[in-house]
């Protein structure tokens, strides 16, 4: 990641579109690292999920950021970042990448369920929340993400009891877990391996997740 760290660290101190037009040529060598990197990452995916996203390009989001909204108004983002779908419909969520000189990290879960998934999941979780707890209080699962992410309501989900054992859970708008990583580790040549084996730690959640989505209350598929 020689290339990407080089860029990233220029233009955090010049993020602008004068500097970015005169020195892109330092953006085009990130971008080919970058490609190469995920390519690498798919391939290695390949041997422990079932990956939709067709090539490392593809994966990538665009360094350009869109001011419109919000109060930062710097034209590129400080750091790269993709994301890689899991294919077929009983496979539910992906995996998220974001490399950068401050922070590279790994996510999975779910962002932003739609209302019906939602819903879905918590009637789930209230149901029977062992497997989901059996999952976030596992060694493993401690050690590699600490604990479960994501925003949570200040009470209980309308339609559920606030007193539910499982309340804390219930809260949970979003399903998130995340790993972060040291410059170090970037910038080995076996990072594509490490970014695959920290995402196959999260195939425990995500099969939880996937199976809860595409499965009815009595546990018959949906799909």
């Amino acid at each position: 990641m020689k290339q990407t760290f080089d860029f990233l660290r220029k233009l955090d101190k010049n993020n602008n579109r004068e500097w970015f037009q005169a020195n892109k040529s330092l953006y085009e060598r990130s971008h080919l690292e970058m490609i190469g990197f995920a390519d690498n990452l798919i391939r290695e995916m390949s041997n422990y999920d079932n990956i939709e996203t067709p090539s490392g390009k593809r994966s990538l989001f665009r360094i350009y950021r869109d001011v419109r909204f919000g109060k930062d108004k710097t034209p590129y983002k400080t750091n790269w970042a993709g994301f890689m779908k899991r294919g077929t419909p009983a496979l539910r969520g992906g995996y998220y990448y974001q490399i950068g000189i401050d922070q590279s990290f790994v996510m999975g879960g779910f962002f932003g369920p739609n209302s019906a998934d939602l819903l879905h999941i918590r009637k789930q979780i209230a149901q029977d929340a062992e497997p989901l707890r059996d999952i976030i209080l596992s060694k493993d699962f401690k050690t590699t993400f600490g604990e479960l992410r994501g925003s949570q309501l200040k009470t209980a989900p309308k339609g559920f009891d606030r007193e539910h054992p499982d309340i804390d859970l219930l809260r949970y708008k979003q399903f998130m877990i995340r790993h972060d990583f040291l410059n170090q580790e970037v910038q080995t040549k076996e990072f594509p391996k490490t970014v695959a084996h920290a995402f196959n730690q999260m195939r425990p959640f995500l099969d939880y997740m996937s199976d809860i989505l595409t499965s009815d209350l009595n546990g018959r598929s949906l799909i």
